[in-house]
């Protein structure tokens, strides 16, 4: 059986490699989104960003505990980064909102973004890799948050996904509005992420 030390070590590896996809993804995504005008891609990009924060909080607290710190403080620690993440969360969900109703209404057309398309496949294919292996050392070491980030790495396939219908959609059939529509569907996805952080944060998780 695999002692607890070994564990929380496999668990911050974890951590670093995920967190440093999400610096790369928020990079691509960002910059493949301004330059193709997609408020898709900028919104995945911005959740990526969003993601450093959390793996980084939860890097912290993985290193608290392999340092014995009280499990009072962790969990003081978690609960101020739920509710900082959630906030955040929520308020990109309204700004993906506006953008893509103002998209809607003025006929805004996104431009195609191989780079885009690039970054959105890999992130469905290792994304749900890491919420698997997440959820495992999570269990292990009864660290709900461990397995909640790892949901995280779900919802973020899941826009990845979003990413690539919108964009085929886009190209292949030439449906202007598609970008955003799948935006607004995105919407889904970062305001329920958003809303159980936020209710983390304030202690009121079921």
């Amino acid at each position: 059986m695999v002692n607890k030390t070994t564990l929380v070590k496999q668990s911050m590896r974890t951590e670093y490699f995920s967190t440093g996809w999400m610096v790369f993804e928020f990079a691509v995504g960002l910059t493949a989104g301004l330059q193709a005008g997609s408020i898709l891609l900028i919104a995945f990009g911005l959740d990526s960003f969003l993601e450093i924060i959390a793996g980084g909080t939860l890097i912290w607290r993985l290193r608290k505990e392999a340092l014995g710190a009280p499990q009072a403080e962790i969990e003081r620690a978690e609960q101020r980064s739920s509710l900082v993440v959630g906030t955040v969360l929520l308020g990109l969900s309204v700004y993906v909102t506006a953008v893509s109703l103002f998209n809607l209404f003025t006929h805004q057309v996104a431009n195609e973004s191989p780079m885009g398309m690039a970054i959105a496949v890999a992130s469905v294919i290792l994304m749900p890799l890491l919420a698997l292996r997440k959820r495992r050392l999570g269990q292990a070491l009864s660290s709900p948050a461990l397995v909640e980030d790892g949901m995280c790495n779900i919802t973020c396939a899941y826009m990845a996904g979003t990413v690539l219908i919108g964009a085929v959609l886009t190209s292949l059939l030439n449906w202007w509005w598609a970008d955003s529509v799948a935006a607004l569907v995105l919407v889904y996805f970062i305001a329920s992420e958003g809303w159980e952080s936020f209710q983390t944060g304030r202690g009121k998780s079921e």
